[in-house]
């Protein structure tokens, strides 16, 4: 809890010494009731005690409310500061990480986990300070009017301390387990809604329930775990109120029966034990909510542990990152004749290591035109991509931008000289405009209307309510597979990279549209370096060179005809495919805006 409260210390101080100002107003009130009660007793007045009592009262709860309001907004804060940290780090994770976590456990942590652990910090640190600080006043007190009946109350509150802490390992146990659980629902539950057409058509649904069912009945079993055990703790601290009160009238009436004790002294205790009980049970009950928090806790300092992205260059140095982010573009002319935009040498990776997906790539890519790699499903085509994307780091080998080891250069800055469009395309919820311009926020209008011609989406402009303001909807669940992938593309460009990468960018297009994004790409390849990953030849057929991969290596490179005639594979790729070279009809250019 300490550690947690971390660049909150002032507000903890601030409400440590409200509190205690307030505890010490609440504790002097028995004493000025002993003096009521001993002055009723000989005759004298007593109002001038009973204004100074309702004093007391009004300025403890004045004192107490806001040294609560400043603890409880401490309290918002921890969990402010621990989301913002949560998403900070699970944003910045390494891609591996995404392999070996469930994302709607990862995001539960963020939620649920989060939440529970508000109520700890808000709620339950302001019962262990305040309860602490008011039984210790109490104590001392307690201790100078009767030793005895001190002794007497506390031995019955220890006996509830041992029950208590013999169950708070349990409940941080069962605890973490229902945490556990619910993080299991949002997975299995955002796993089905994500595949919610396929789950339609397979009937699946009632399998789909009855899997996050299981979850729902273990999260019940956990929580029902954990009320048994809390169940069998409020008992213990309810006897131990109800036995020091009954303790202390008994004890105490008999010692001033027997002339050991005043009556004054009787009640003045009677309130201090209210003043030490009281606050104790709520100690106890707030170390058993920090330890169903702790359960909570544990797995968010676990998602906080985890390896992120390193934000500088592996090796060697580095210059200054551009501040272009997005639209750094590559050298110009006289540096691009000397280097290729991107070169692979000798590249080896695996997602396992015991099972190689590249096996010794080399390739290159220059600073204009079209390159294009093809090959059987798996040869580890999208696997590249991944590397020249920064996702993943290659076992051995060597890749370079610009001439420059990629080791040498942070992830930002290979990553500002690239976009993407792969084969599952990325659309958010929100507007035609905010998807298109994602990569560049301050996009100009020219700037938008150049990218939505380049890549064919005007039907779409006019069709969408509100044009480039129309919402897309979850997933852009209100366009065709087809214009998710232009609208992909139309963000990939609007990007101005000096590398565009292209992962099956007709998979979802119709034959008239294949042929416009072939007129794209042969645009986009004037201005900078694009490298393709197509299965259907016709698309890449007219590149400017053509790199086949097979079994993790690159076996032939060349063009069209000169591969159809050196590489087996290639032709053996083109012929079930019936490809025949035919030139492309051309296709009106979109006049870019000037910058």
């Amino acid at each position: 809890m300490y550690r947690l409260t971390a660049g909150h210390r002032a507000s903890l101080v601030t409400a440590t010494v409200l509190t205690l100002a307030g505890s010490t107003l609440g504790l002097a009130q028995p004493m000025v009731a002993k003096h009521v009660v001993d002055a009723s007793g000989t005759g004298r007045s007593s109002w001038p005690l009973l204004a100074l009592l309702g004093g007391l009262f009004v300025a403890e709860a004045a004192t107490g409310a806001v040294g609560r309001l400043v603890l409880e907004r401490m309290g918002e804060g921890v969990v402010r500061q621990l989301r913002h940290s949560l998403v900070g780090r699970l944003l910045r994770l390494e891609m591996r990480e995404y392999d070996r976590h469930r994302g709607g456990d990862l995001i539960s942590r963020v939620t649920a986990d989060t939440t529970l652990l508000r109520e700890v910090v808000a709620q339950a640190l302001v019962d262990l300070v305040t309860g602490a600080l008011v039984a210790a006043g109490a104590v001392v007190l307690m201790l100078w009017l009767d030793p005895l009946l001190l002794l007497l109350v506390a031995l019955t509150v220890a006996a509830a301390a041992v029950v208590v802490a013999s169950l708070l390992a349990g409940i941080r146990a069962a605890s973490e387990r229902m945490q556990n659980s619910v993080g299991a629902i949002a997975a299995d539950l955002e796993r089905a809604l994500g595949a919610l057409p396929m789950v339609r058509v397979h009937r699946a649904e009632a399998r789909e329930a009855a899997r996050i069912g299981e979850r729902v009945e273990e999260a019940y079993e956990a929580g029902v775990r954990t009320a048994k055990l809390a169940s069998v703790m409020s008992p213990a601290v309810e006897l131990a109120v109800q036995g020091s009160f009954l303790i202390v009238l008994v004890v105490g009436g008999l010692r001033v029966n027997g002339n050991a004790g005043s009556l004054g002294d009787l009640v003045a205790f009677l309130l201090y034990a209210s003043f030490l009980v009281l606050p104790l049970s709520s100690v106890f009950r707030a170390v058993g909510l920090i330890q169903r928090g702790m359960g909570a806790h544990q797995r968010i300092q676990r998602a906080l542990a985890l390896p992120a992205e390193p934000t500088g260059p592996a090796t060697g140095p580095t210059g200054p990152e551009s501040t272009a982010g997005p639209r750094a573009t590559g050298p110009g002319p006289a540096a691009a004749g000397e280097v290729p935009a991107l070169a692979l040498r000798d590249v080896r990776f695996g997602y396992h290591p015991d099972r190689p997906v590249l096996r010794g790539v080399s390739l290159t890519v220059p600073h204009r035109g079209q390159t294009a790699l093809v090959g059987r499903s798996g040869t580890g085509k999208s696997t590249i991509f991944a590397l020249v994307a920064r996702f993943y780091e290659p076992d051995s080998g060597t890749l370079l931008f610009d001439g420059r080891p990629a080791a040498e250069l942070t992830r930002g800055q290979c990553r500002a000289r690239i976009a993407v469009v792969d084969q599952n395309t990325h659309v958010v919820h929100g507007t035609l405009r905010d998807n298109i311009t994602y990569a560049v926020p301050e996009a100009t209008d020219a700037e938008v209307r150049w990218a939505v011609e380049l890549a064919r989406l005007e039907g779409v402009v006019r069709r969408l309510p509100g044009g480039l303001s129309g919402m897309l909807g979850e997933r852009g669940a209100t366009l065709s597979a087809g214009e998710r992938q232009r609208v992909a593309l139309a963000r990939a460009l609007l990007a101005r990279p000096s590398l565009l990468l292209l992962d099956e960018p007709t998979s979802h297009l119709d034959a008239i549209n294949e042929s416009a994004l072939t007129a794209v790409m042969r645009d986009a390849a004037r201005e900078c370096a694009v490298l393709v990953i197509a299965h259907r030849l016709s698309t890449v057929q007219h590149a400017d060179r053509i790199v086949v991969l097979d079994h993790g290596r690159a076996t032939a490179c060349g063009r069209h005809e000169e591969l159809l005639a050196t590489s087996s594979v290639y032709r053996a790729l083109a012929a079930g495919q019936m490809l025949r070279p035919s030139p492309a009809a051309p296709v009106p250019r979109a006049e870019r805006p000037a910058r």
